[in-house]
């Protein structure tokens, strides 16, 4: 069960990795593609300021690389092994996941990223 106080919680909603309480995006749909990186400034619970320092989200595309691939894998694994599908048509079957789930991957890498250096804090929590 996922709940407030994981890691994993902030990293598959987008919640502020501080407290939790908020998402960190201004559209919580990663399809709207216009939208789709747009962040808030801070938390207006905790006041965590998302954007560090500047380019601080350059590095969740080295954490894209590593998503985008498991993806792969895993699109790679449903058609080829459990499917018994062809080469060619596992190849498309990955290529047609990574496309699908782009907005998706970004969103992660960006919130696997801000969580490897914003930590969650328990006083926080509004009683």
């Amino acid at each position: 069960m996922i709940r407030k106080g994981m890691k994993l919680y902030s990293i598959l909603f987008g919640a502020c990795p501080k407290c939790h309480q908020e998402s960190m995006y201004c559209n919580k749909n990663p399809y709207a593609i216009s939208e789709v990186l747009k962040m808030n400034d801070h938390c207006s619970h905790c006041n965590t300021k998302y954007q560090m320092e500047p380019s601080f989200f350059y590095g969740s595309m080295y954490v894209s690389y590593g998503v985008g691939i498991a993806f792969a894998v895993a699109a790679f694994i449903m058609s080829y092994i459990i499917f018994e599908s062809s080469a060619v048509t596992a190849f498309i079957s990955i290529v047609l996941t990574i496309l699908a789930l782009f907005p998706v991957i970004m969103r992660l890498s960006r919130n696997i990223w801000i969580n490897m250096f914003v930590h969650y804090d328990k006083t926080l929590i509004k009683k």
